[in-house]
């Protein structure tokens, strides 16, 4: 069985095309974005409304983990395979789509308090006393991060309390080594249409109630990894007026580094996303087929 992943710039329209395959063959979508998997934000991140895996999965205090995302993603692929469908794992998070496809070798959860601790050490003794520190330590991650980028010293230094490093001896990150036969597909959309994408669906969240939303998640503890989520502090911090404009210009700096996963994922195939999601389908379902025979057609049962 042949696995169909899905990945694109925030607008270019990845869902549309995993429903519109899942229409055409016996198939299961699983989610490989970092924010769909928080509860109480379906319209802020963009939730699907055809049953996902791995959508809505965790409360807003959950702290998200790569390693946690990957136990759950590859039970959820083989768990599809294993009943006769394809799994389309479908997503803007590279982290995650790599953690759904391959066998990361990911560091151990880090100590409770260390990232905080190293982050008061950092403000303490400043960029180059903390980097000196980190040398001292493990001198291959120092090597790779500058001292001014206070979230990577701290990180390295996290990791090197736990026995691992920011610049492992093997890194399996961009390997072309997957678990199951893949396609992978990057969708492609020119810079132009797709902020006008962007912009259009930051006003339909507006105006599909995002702000009621927000306000209602902002009662609950939030967890470091869902403080990320695109559009919370704007939307609490700011007039809409505001917030629309600096949501958009948020997304576009985002789609632009999601644009810079798509070049480094090994044996990615782009297509042209610029046209109706069926015909965007076709295309991928024959470069599937042309890996492996998938089923012509037959739809999943919804029934």
């Amino acid at each position: 069985m042949t696995v169909i992943a899905i990945f694109g710039p925030t607008g270019s329209g990845k869902t549309s095309v995993a429903e519109a395959i899942a229409d055409r063959i016996p198939a299961d979508l699983i989610s490989a974005d970092s924010m769909q998997v928080y509860r109480g934000v379906p319209i802020l991140t963009a939730q699907p409304a055809r049953p996902t895996q791995l959508v809505a999965i965790w409360d807003l205090d959950h702290e998200a983990s790569v390693g946690e995302y990957q136990r759950l993603a590859h039970e959820a692929v083989d768990r599809t395979i294993a009943e006769g469908r394809t799994p389309i794992v479908v997503g803007g998070t590279g982290l995650y789509l790599r953690a759904a496809l391959a066998e990361l070798e990911l560091p151990p959860p880090p100590t409770p308090g260390a990232r905080e601790r190293y982050e008061r050490l950092y403000d303490q003794l400043g960029a180059d006393a903390t980097h000196s520190l980190l040398a001292e330590r493990d001198a291959s991650a120092a090597a790779r991060v500058h001292a001014n980028d206070r979230r990577r010293v701290v990180r390295a230094l996290e990791l090197a309390e736990s026995g691992a490093s920011l610049a492992p001896a093997t890194d399996t990150l961009w390997s072309d080594t997957l678990r199951h036969p893949t396609r992978i597909v990057g969708l492609v959309v020119g810079r132009a249409e797709l902020e006008r994408r962007i912009a259009a669906r930051v006003r339909a969240m507006f105006e599909a109630g995002v702000v009621e939303e927000v306000t209602a998640a902002a009662e609950h503890q939030l967890s470091r990894t869902a403080r990320h989520i695109i559009g919370l502090r704007e939307i609490a911090g700011l007039p809409p007026d505001e917030a629309v404009q600096a949501i958009v210009l948020r997304t576009r700096q985002y789609a632009a580094y999601q644009r810079k996963w798509m070049r480094r994922i090994a044996g990615l195939a782009t297509v042209a996303a610029d046209r109706p999601p069926g015909e965007i389908a076709d295309e991928i379902l024959e470069m599937a087929r042309s890996r492996e025979r998938l089923p012509a057609h037959g739809g999943a049962d919804r029934g």
